[in-house]
């Protein structure tokens, strides 16, 4: 059963994760360069594809027992909130400028620059700690797949616009709190089993 309650709170988690991400500044480089709905198209792709691995190796973390599981996801969610607190910040990468701007260079290039710079990364990790800690695939891949897609929208249409207001270290923060309430909250679990 679908819960939206899930979906929020992973979409928030997800959301504010992502945010001080470098493919976040990559999409709003992409998005200076390029039609707007091409970029999206191919970093909407590829964010899709890592929350469907994420969900899949979430999955199959909830086939260990129920206290190793709960200790596990708190681990992982305070090594996701050391991350965000002890990480510097990243050189740009350049981005190479398709010979052509149709629709398949413009969003094939997004694809591919989202596809290799996020395997392996907080969220989609996050992601599949999420998926773990809920056992409900799809309410976490609903809430993570629009967590990564509003901010891959907000890179690609304002976020210059955003940094001006909201400082990167105040949203890494508080990006990091949530994670360490929700690692507080499955080691609690573990413990009392």
């Amino acid at each position: 059963m679908f819960s939206f309650t899930v979906a929020a709170l992973v979409f928030g988690v997800i959301f504010l994760a992502e945010l001080p991400d470098k493919t976040a500044l990559a999409s709003l480089m992409l998005g200076t360069r390029y039609r707007a709905s091409y970029v999206f198209a191919g970093v909407a792709a590829a964010f899709a594809v890592h929350v469907a691995l994420a969900i899949a190796a979430g999955s199959l973390l909830t086939l260990l027992p129920h206290r190793l599981l709960q200790a596990l996801v708190g681990a992982a969610f305070l090594l996701g909130a050391a991350m965000l607190l002890l990480k510097k910040d990243d050189d740009e990468e350049e981005i190479t400028k398709p010979a052509d701007q149709s629709f398949w260079k413009v969003s094939g290039a997004g694809f591919m620059l989202i596809l290799v710079a996020e395997f392996g990364d907080l969220t989609q990790i996050m992601t599949a700690n999420l998926a773990a800690r809920y056992d409900d695939p799809v309410s976490v891949g609903v809430g993570a797949v629009l967590g990564l897609w509003a901010v891959a929208a907000l890179g690609i249409m304002g976020g210059r616009t955003l940094m001006k207001y909201v400082p990167l270290a105040l949203i890494t923060k508080v990006a990091a709190l949530v994670m360490l309430a929700l690692a507080g909250f499955s080691l609690y679990e573990a413990a009392i089993g």
